[in-house]
């Protein structure tokens, strides 16, 4: 079986979700014996090796607009993947919604990971925004197969389009202890600090945690790791706020120095609004954070409810006093840094999930 996966920046090109997502599904893929061929932005390598760990690369150029960079990008693949000797496309990417009737010309069988709702962020504000919403629709009726990543992103194409899904969660990392010594690099202490990790852009709220955090009596800091790959208004006046108390390191592109500051924090906090399985929640999950969570139907699902961390409203008070409550209750974190790795089952297992992909996979070419 032969597979193309577009939509992404590429491989071994790792930048957020979806980059990982193609490295830790392809890699799997390919010692189950599946022949997998991954789309690159070919902007962003400066060697073009023709494959790398036996996954088949492609270069295909875009234009730089940020706008437009993934929508150009995923109609060429798209179109060179049509025309290949390829069973099955994989899109990774929403912006691609409308172009599933390319493959119907030479009858390719498709899938398409929906992610998160693109409609409503607020970078989309817009003709974008109606863009992704129509993009959306469009999928569910040229895909073969429509995949979301959560059950609550499931019920949320159910509701809206009509269309039912197969739910596949994204993957967890690996453990792996990191030593506390690399906290001195930071500045940090073990457990002297609260963590955001994620791009600096307003759905994931990063404005209304640290107003919270500056409103609140707390005596820890609050470190906020992420940015964003352009000049960006909102990201800019955030990290004007810097002080000794809040700090903004950028990005953490060392695996072993972002894990050691995920395990040491006094807890992870997270805002994110939008999204179905987030990648940076299941790296606090995994690296065992007490986690304090936005009350999204999203964060409901991974959290179970609030067994596994806790919700607070959409509010600087509600953060504010989160806050308070767990320094007031130390205790409470030993408890949740304690039994939160036990939320990650099965679902989020990559072994696990690559299998699932490929059997899906194999249903639409009618092999099982």
């Amino acid at each position: 079986m032969r597979i193309a996966i577009v939509g992404s920046r590429g491989y071994p090109y790792v930048y957020g979700g979806f980059e990982t997502f193609v490295k830790e599904l392809s890699e799997r893929l390919v010692v189950q014996g599946v022949e997998v061929h991954v789309y690159c932005q070919r902007n962003l390598f400066t060697e073009h090796p023709e494959a790398v760990n036996g996954i088949k690369l492609h270069y295909i150029p875009t234009l730089p607009q940020k706008s437009l960079n993934q929508i150009i990008h995923s109609f060429l693949s798209i179109l060179h993947a049509t025309l290949s000797k390829t069973d099955v496309i994989l899109v990774v990417n929403l912006a691609a919604g409308p172009m599933g009737w390319i493959p119907k010309i030479t009858g390719k069988k498709t899938m398409i990971n929906v992610d998160g709702l693109e409609w409503l962020r607020p970078k989309w504000r817009g003709l974008g925004a109606k863009y992704f919403y129509f993009a959306a629709k469009v999928a569910t009726k040229l895909y073969d197969k429509i995949i979301t990543d959560a059950e609550a992103m499931r019920q949320v194409y159910l509701k809206e389009f009509n269309k039912d899904s197969t739910v596949i969660a994204y993957g967890a990392p690996q453990f792996t202890p990191a030593n506390e010594d690399i906290l001195e690099r930071f500045g940090l202490e073990v457990e002297g600090y609260y963590l955001i990790v994620g791009r600096l852009i307003p759905d994931n709220n990063a404005d209304l945690i640290i107003d919270g955090f500056l409103k609140s009596n707390s005596k820890k800091k609050l470190v906020v790791i992420g940015d964003v790959p352009y000049t960006d208004e909102y990201a800019t006046e955030l990290k004007a706020l810097q002080s000794d108390k809040l700090i903004f390191p950028g990005y953490v592109k060392d695996q072993q120095e972002l894990m050691a500051i995920y395990q040491h924090a006094f807890a992870y906090i997270h805002g994110h609004k939008y999204g179905g399985t987030n990648p940076a929640m299941l790296k606090a999950m995994i690296n065992n954070c007490a986690i304090l969570a936005l009350n999204t139907v999203f964060n409901q699902e991974m959290l179970n409810n609030g067994e596994f961390g806790i919700l607070f409203d959409e509010t600087a008070g509600d953060v504010s006093q989160a806050m308070e409550n767990l320094e007031e209750h130390p205790e409470q974190v030993r408890v949740l840094k304690a039994k939160v790795s036990s939320g990650l089952t099965d679902k989020y297992n990559w072994d696990l999930i690559s299998v699932a992909y490929k059997n899906e996979m194999l249903k639409l070419l009618g092999s099982s």
